[in-house]
């Protein structure tokens, strides 16, 4: 099953469950999204349940959050990452900060789907990534699956936690296929949207990475493998909560660290990493932690992604760089 077809099977087992669960946002009905991940879902739950919204995302959020006032689960797609930014106020304002501010008298479980990361050649504003923005802000859960099944499995359980969970999947993956187990109960599985996992076991280095970033690094580890390293990747899948736990145990084992995302390096979640995994395994670190991702520039026209985007050959240049070390 494609990544984007695992998400419009793990919705449509969310809206068959709870009849208080819907889905909203810019052509997500009869058009499906401009990524078809929400293809057929109008059709068969109709256009009260699966809404298509005017073209204004604070609009769109701020509905949801009256919606879920009331006892609904809205579901919210934000066409684009870059398109997000109108909805900021409404996110960090008010979704992040309601329980708090109610003394946990009231829930937001709102979820808000978001389309992030480069590699698809778009235009400027389509391919950008702002996930560490969120995950800066208490009170929401910031995930991100990188194959198929975990997609199919967190959208569930993001629908049905209690908190207000920001959903960002990595766009340049949504054609990529991997086995998903549609039999399995989602929600009677451990749930995924606080720990991260360990992909592939290594000795030498630890690379840790998430969303699109996981895919890059399971053939950097591969690569390595050829010259006879051992890389151990770790695929965060949440970066809020972080799961630390995971990380730095790996990280105790191997001695060494490498962080990669597509963000722009400055800043990002690669220090927030980096700056735990130091202060953790300090005494076991035989090198200094490295950080792979953008550049600190805007996300360069569809020509020049590919040397903005942490590629094999600079991933695997940090990797080299800390085991010299």
């Amino acid at each position: 099953m494609t990544f984007a077809k695992a998400i419009n099977a793990g919705l449509r087992a969310a809206l068959e469950r709870d009849q208080k669960v819907m889905l909203m946002g810019e052509d997500i009905g009869a058009l499906g999204g401009v990524f078809r991940v929400t293809d057929g879902l109008a059709k068969d739950f109709g256009t009260d349940r699966v809404v298509d919204t005017p073209l204004a995302e604070s609009g769109i959020v701020g509905t949801a959050i009256g919606l879920a006032l009331r006892g609904y689960r809205p579901v919210c797609e934000i066409q684009f990452d870059g398109f997000i930014f109108p909805a900021f106020d409404q996110i960090t304002t008010q979704l992040s900060k309601m329980h708090y501010r109610s003394r946990g008298r009231l829930n937001l479980p709102v979820v808000i789907r978001v389309p992030f990361g480069g590699g698809i050649g778009a235009v400027e504003h389509h391919s950008e990534s702002p996930e560490v923005l969120f995950a800066h802000t208490a009170g929401l859960r910031v995930v991100s699956p990188s194959d198929p099944q975990d997609a199919y499995t967190m959208i569930q359980q993001a629908v049905a936690s209690p908190d207000p969970v920001m959903f960002f999947e990595p766009k340049g993956r949504y054609w990529e296929k991997g086995d998903v187990d549609t039999d399995a109960d989602a929600l009677a599985a451990p749930s995924v949207l606080d720990g991260a996992r360990v992909l592939r076991p290594g000795t030498d280095v630890t690379l840790v990475a998430h969303g699109p970033t996981v895919a890059t690094a399971l053939r950097v580890a591969d690569a390595a493998a050829a010259e006879g390293r051992s890389v151990e990747v770790v695929d965060l899948r949440t970066l809020s909560p972080l799961d630390i736990t995971t990380v730095a145990e790996s990280v105790r084992r191997t001695g060494r660290c490498v962080v990669v995302h597509e963000a722009p390096v400055l800043y990002g979640t690669g220090a927030e990493v980096a700056a735990r995994v130091t202060e953790e395994c300090f005494y076991h670190l035989e090198a200094p932690v490295l950080r792979v991702g953008g550049f600190h520039t805007p996300y360069p026209v569809a020509k020049l992604e590919h040397e903005y985007l942490p590629g094999l050959d600079r991933v695997l240049d940090a990797v080299d760089r800390v085991l010299a070390s």
